[in-house]
């Protein structure tokens, strides 16, 4: 049983609507981030974190921890130095475009603070954040809230948000967004109860607090799903099946702006995948995006309306999460049907923001910065739209997940 959306009737005349920027142009966005992000007409000075601290254990459940993060961050100040002409504080007085490390600063409370003192007036935070997070708690931050920009999402929000049992269950209630049917699975006797259903195969078993494919798998049998739960459940995980969907896969990227202090929703275009391992996407750091994925034409979508249908429930999704910063919601069409509608099966509140920029680093463009380029922007321009919908740290603080 699927929960079914609305039915959008979407006419043509509003793909136009879609694909339109839905405010300021970026070269607008260019210039407020280089003249309105501060006080008066304070020049911003961006600090772009990584993730030092280990994540913690929420619920019995870890979040697996990859490199950090370090290399995006280094990508994002890259650009914004060279290619957006902004101040961009860092570690190290002549950072080396080969060095990840010389661009970013660890999201400890010392490394924060360390690039406030520098007088960062942004903090970039390309990071896993969580409730406790020193950004959210340090009272050494208490006297610059008021006036410290941070682009990223609340932490009380993240903290929620990377349970996608959570996510996915706050979005069935609503009775309009399309998923596939899942269960959890928090324990073998769970386990148990699972597999002693009949069900059709393959399914998908994955980690509850998950990152990219990591730990994601289709399983094909209860053998199958068995031994593949038990591996998850050893790992301090629990464990989502969900059906498979056979369709075309593609992702979709929802990014936030601000008109007059009011905060509305942008979907990009769709994003398709192709080339998958074991009916998977690879994890980006194996196999370049570039490689494996395509941006959806103007003229497709314009086409076959499922598109801009699920561009609307993504941008509904936002909405409805009260995102700050960008999401990025993964698809499939629900049958192998050229017009079937998408469903969504994951959503990414810490999209990767790899990009091209640094010397060789031409082939890295992150899944939400090809999509910019098949809207015609390039990375430099994203970056910037996104800089220009940070918030201050003492309304980001005050921000609670939606009742």
């Amino acid at each position: 049983m699927w929960a079914l959306s609305r039915s959008y009737q979407i006419p043509p005349t509003r793909v136009s609507r879609l694909f339109a920027r839905p405010c300021r142009s970026f070269s607008t966005s260019a210039h407020l981030a280089r003249s309105e992000h501060h006080t008066g007409t304070t020049r911003p000075r961006v600090a772009v974190l990584y993730q030092e601290l280990d994540p913690p254990l929420i619920n019995g459940v870890r979040k697996p921890k990859k490199p950090g993060y370090k290399d995006s961050g280094a990508d994002i100040a890259y650009v914004l130095v060279h290619h957006c002409g902004l101040d961009v504080v860092t570690p190290s007085s002549s950072p080396d475009p080969a060095n990840d490390s010389d661009w970013v600063f660890g999201d400890t409370e010392s490394g924060i603070i360390s690039a406030v003192e520098r007088k960062a007036t942004h903090l970039w935070a390309n990071t896993v954040l969580f409730a406790n997070h020193p950004l959210q708690t340090s009272g050494k931050l208490d006297e610059v809230a008021k006036h410290l920009k941070i682009v990223g999402q609340p932490p009380k929000l993240v903290e929620l948000y990377d349970d996608k049992n959570y996510v996915n269950g706050l979005l069935r209630a609503k009775g309009y967004f399309r998923l596939p049917p899942a269960q959890l699975v928090r324990n073998e006797q769970e386990l148990e109860h699972v597999l002693s259903k009949r069900r059709p195969y393959p399914v998908v078993g994955k980690p509850v607090r998950g990152r990219g494919s990591h730990g994601v798998k289709v399983c094909r049998s209860n053998e199958d799903l068995l031994h593949h739960c038990k591996d998850l459940l050893s790992q301090q995980s629990s464990v989502i099946v969900e059906d498979y969907l056979p369709g075309i896969e593609g992702t979709v990227t929802v990014v936030p702006f601000k008109i007059d202090h009011q905060r509305g929703y942008y979907a990009l275009p769709v994003v398709e995948r192709f080339n998958h391992i074991d009916d998977i996407a690879p994890y980006s750091g194996a196999v370049a995006v570039m490689e494996n994925s395509r941006v959806v034409t103007r003229e497709e979508h314009e086409r076959d309306l499922t598109y801009i249908d699920i561009q609307q429930q993504c941008m509904e999704v936002a909405r409805e999460l009260q995102v700050t910063a960008p999401i990025r919601i993964d698809v499939r069409r629900i049958s192998k049907a050229k017009s079937s509608p998408f469903a969504m099966f994951d959503v990414n509140i810490k999209p990767n923001m790899t990009g091209p920029g640094r010397p060789g680093r031409e082939n890295q463009a992150s899944l939400t910065a090809l999509a910019a380029a098949g809207d015609g922007s390039d990375y430099a321009d994203l970056l910037l739209r996104i800089l220009q919908g940070s918030s201050t740290l003492y309304d980001w603080r005050k921000v609670e997940p939606p009742k």
